[in-house]
């Protein structure tokens, strides 16, 4: 199992974008994880494609693309010619077919990931999840930065971890968690099962962005001992 820190860029300074994406990057992260919000499925307005069109360019860094909104069929093709190269759906999003929405974003040869708000039971999509590359277990309730890790979801993320390897797919299906992740959460994430870890405010928040994602990854090194 590999295990990847994604810099969500919703706590960046957007007047630097460019520079906040290249201090990031020269961390030595796997992923740059973008939170697009419409105002509708979550109560906040972040970015559209034309945002991650700009970033494409200036960064080779996978980029996770979380769409919290209404109608993601309608998008996929924009965010995918923008460069996204993973785009997360929501379960809960539920005004269009999920199978179907699945298959839009594997017909453009990109990865498929899918999201379950912390009150959501992992029940509800376990017929999905051997047809995704990542589950996306929310440790807040989306839609604002800088939330406190919802405990409560540790159970859950152990249920899917278990899940996941009663599949076989350890290693192909990634389980991510999103919300409130610190030096000291992840510790919890990683006992739990999760691979994945979306850190927002706590990594933008300091003046020098390696410190915060050191100290991540010595978490998981000692984890991975």
């Amino acid at each position: 199992m590999k295990y990847k820190i994604a810099p969500s860029i919703l706590s960046a300074d957007f007047s630097q974008l460019k520079s906040e994406i290249n201090k990031i990057e020269t961390c030595q992260v796997e992923m740059l994880h973008i939170d697009v919000m419409d105002g509708h499925f979550v109560p906040n307005i972040t970015i559209g494609p034309i945002v991650v069109k700009h970033i494409r360019p200036h960064t080779k860094l996978l980029l996770d693309t979380h769409l919290m909104i209404v109608h993601p069929q309608k998008y996929i093709k924009p965010f995918v010619e923008a460069g996204s190269d993973i785009i997360t759906i929501h379960f809960e999003s539920d005004h269009d077919d999920l199978d179907e929405t699945i298959k839009m974003i594997k017909g453009y040869n990109k990865k498929v990931g899918l999201s379950l708000n912390p009150d959501t039971p992992l029940e509800k999509i376990e017929k999905f999840i051997e047809k995704v590359d990542m589950l996306l277990l929310m440790t807040v309730f989306p839609g604002f930065g800088g939330q406190k890790f919802i405990s409560d979801v540790l159970p859950k993320i152990k249920e899917a971890r278990k899940f996941i390897d009663s599949l076989g797919k350890t290693d192909k299906i990634d389980l991510q968690v999103d919300g409130g992740i610190t030096d000291e959460t992840i510790e919890l994430a990683l006992k739990a099962g999760a691979n994945v870890f979306v850190a927002g405010s706590y990594v933008f928040g300091q003046k020098d962005y390696s410190v915060p994602v050191n100290e991540m990854r010595k978490k998981i090194n000692i984890f991975n001992k």
